[in-house]
């Protein structure tokens, strides 16, 4: 199991500080010391406050922040969890995501998808009813931009009319790609397009939510991943060859019994196909994160090399 240190500002609770340059760079460089795997940022560029006061939280624009942690670390991976890809252009979307590649020395992984809240589509000019359209579109460009980006691309709505000068991502043939979502087109996407797989196990409130199917305990995950592991092999592909990654449940790191349990959760879902998991540490302060993060690694005894990680692509 490799770990995903989700940046702290993320939690509904934390303090404005996590969004100052010198936290971000303490914990960044901590996350890497302490042997996570990976750290990652979603993306809210225009969240309502309706959102922000019922379990929200503040947010940093991913490629910018990321960027900023891999200026700051030489190992960590840089994980967007989840950028939205049918908020924009699909062209936009691959210079932004090839960019903090090339200037992470190849370190991104590209957590994708849909998207679910309906004011923040509309805030950004895009018709919520097609998102589902518009990420199925906007996946296929991303490996054909990537792979081939001299060849021009048409989408429904955009057309790149002559030879285009992009650079290649550092990573070949394109940056790992994890897809969100837990229903069964989440799960063809990951099958078509997909290095990882990116579901919640949540109750089925907060699934409805998210606009999502709800898989609510560990056996339900199990269940999903047998579905994702048989439609990989029936189209030709290695189950094992793609990474699914879940949320470590947060632990009382002082508590013996906490965190046996947080081990035994994790052991179940690591029997079920989880290879990832994503770590919420304590929010209050920074100096509080710092604290976390150093003692879950001590806690969940990472390897010196673990930070050195190599996705599967």
């Amino acid at each position: 199991m490799k770990y995903t240190l989700e940046y702290p500002s993320e939690l509904p609770t934390a303090p404005d500080d996590f969004l100052q340059s010198e936290a971000i760079r303490a914990v960044a460089t901590q996350a890497e010391s302490a042997g996570f795997s990976a750290i990652a940022l979603s993306e809210h560029p225009a969240p309502s406050v309706k959102w922000r006061n019922n379990g929200g939280h503040n947010t940093l624009d991913p490629i910018a922040a990321l960027s900023f942690m891999a200026a700051a670390t030489s190992r960590i991976r840089l994980m967007t969890n989840l950028y939205v890809l049918p908020f924009r252009n699909p062209y936009l979307s691959a210079k932004a995501l090839a960019s903090l590649d090339l200037v992470s020395g190849g370190r991104l992984i590209a957590g994708v998808g849909a998207g679910y809240l309906r004011s923040e589509f509309s805030a950004v000019g895009v018709d919520i009813d097609r998102r589902a359209e518009l990420l199925d579109e906007a996946l296929t460009a991303l490996r054909s931009i990537w792979t081939q980006p001299e060849t021009p691309f048409t989408g429904a709505d955009f057309e790149a009319v002559g030879v285009v000068h992009l650079q290649h991502p550092v990573q070949r043939p394109h940056p790992p790609i994890w897809i969100g979502g837990n229903g069964a087109a989440a799960i063809r996407r990951v099958v078509e397009h997909g290095d990882g797989w990116m579901p919640i196990i949540a109750a089925a409130g907060m699934a409805s939510t998210m606009r999502t199917a709800a898989i609510e305990n560990t056996e339900q995950f199990g269940n999903a991943v047998k579905r994702l592991h048989a439609r990989l092999a029936d189209a030709g592909r290695d189950p094992r060859c793609v990474d699914i990654q879940v949320v470590c449940p947060f632990v009382d790191l002082d508590d013996g019994a906490a965190l046996r349990r947080a081990r035994e959760v994790l052991a179940e879902l690591a029997g079920h196909g989880a290879t990832w998991a994503v770590v919420h540490v304590d929010g209050s302060s920074p100096q509080a994160a710092l604290d976390y993060i150093k003692a879950f690694g001590e806690a969940m005894e990472f390897s010196a090399t673990q930070g050195i990680s190599e996705s599967r692509s």
